[in-house]
């Protein structure tokens, strides 16, 4: 077991984290977060650090640990930097367009895929053909949710590769048939 948990979060200058009535909220640069505090854990803030530990032995409580260490860490990197995933398509005829608060892709069906940006997140489309979406907000959680609602559509199929995949991933590539 790794005990991620034990490790405690560094609070970076220009960003605040507070402890209210079971929740916990980090301000920062790019914005503000909340998130509800696991009933496992106590969350203790301590200068520029933020500790995490267990109420009891129980597995759900150690499972629990790890999780919200993590997730602070998320909220924290979140509201000071910012997140951001690419994705990238690959396919004749594949592109992506943005207009408005609508994402238009063009993903090899009869019709477009129409697909509204939301509100907290922006989206810019990258490449010399309109191949690479890059995704971009303060919650990790939102940005690889709507990544994942993208690449959803049309996820890359072993033989060509064709498909939405996040930049950098490795496939898997099969051997086509043989003679």
């Amino acid at each position: 077991m790794t005990r991620v948990g034990k490790h405690p979060v560094t609070v970076p200058q220009g960003v605040s984290v507070r402890l209210e009535g079971g929740q916990f909220y980090a301000k920062g640069a790019k914005g503000e977060l909340q998130m509800a505090v696991m009933p496992y854990v106590d969350v203790n803030i301590d200068g520029d650090s933020v500790l995490v530990s267990t109420k009891s032995s129980i597995k759900r409580a150690r499972q629990a640990w790890g999780s919200m260490r993590a997730l602070i860490q998320n909220m924290v990197t979140g509201v000071n930097e910012g997140v951001s995933k690419t994705l990238e398509i690959n396919g004749v005829g594949y592109r992506a367009a943005v207009k408005g608060k609508t994402l238009e892709l063009q993903l090899g069906f009869s019709h477009p895929v129409l697909m509204d940006i939301p509100e907290d997140l922006s989206v810019e489309i990258l490449g010399d053909r309109n191949n690479q979406i890059k995704i971009s907000g303060i919650s990790k959680q939102r940005v690889g949710q709507f990544a994942s609602d993208i690449r959803i559509w049309r996820p890359p199929e072993p033989y060509k590769g064709k498909g939405v995949k996040y930049l950098g991933e490795r496939l898997l590539r099969k051997e086509g048939k043989k003679k």
